[in-house]
């Protein structure tokens, strides 16, 4: 009896941390998660470090003229894109307006351009025009001089 009380009394002091750990306690497998969590840490770093999505703006600002003339679409879009004509920027660079002529499955819906909406929003794309290749292009010969 003097014995289960013994062991009740010290089950209470651990759990309400007044004795300190027993030597099973601290070999017990703690140890082992704690070698793994770097490696979690590490897979989880990788995610924080994912890319914003961009804006309109983002997207436009390192081609010419701010994208006037160059095809753009949001990435959520199917075989829908905007050809820029103008741009309003606010004076952060990083807002503004912009209006185009509106494209449907590569052929214009539209004559005149129209204000294209969630340009501040992020998740836009530029979409590369086709460009000609040197094997679409018929190659000219040079008369030979003789």
């Amino acid at each position: 009896m003097a014995m289960a009380q013994r062991a009740a009394g010290s089950l209470l002091r651990r759990s309400l941390g007044l004795a300190p750990p027993t030597s099973q306690r601290a070999l017990s497998a703690s140890a082992a998660p704690a070698a793994a969590a770097p490696a979690a840490a590490e897979g989880e770093a990788a995610k924080a470090k994912r890319a914003k999505k961009k804006n309109l703006f983002d997207v436009v600002q390192f081609l010419p003229d701010w994208g006037v003339g160059y095809k753009v679409a949001k990435t959520t879009w199917r075989d829908v894109s905007y050809q820029i004509t103008k741009i309003n920027l606010y004076k952060d660079g990083r807002h503004g307006k912009a209006w185009g002529i509106r494209h449907k499955a590569g052929v214009q819906v539209a004559d005149a351009p129209i204000k294209i909406s969630g340009v501040n929003k992020r998740g836009w794309k530029y979409i590369k025009a086709s460009q000609k290749t040197v094997q679409d292009t018929p190659k000219v010969e040079m008369p030979a001089a003789a």
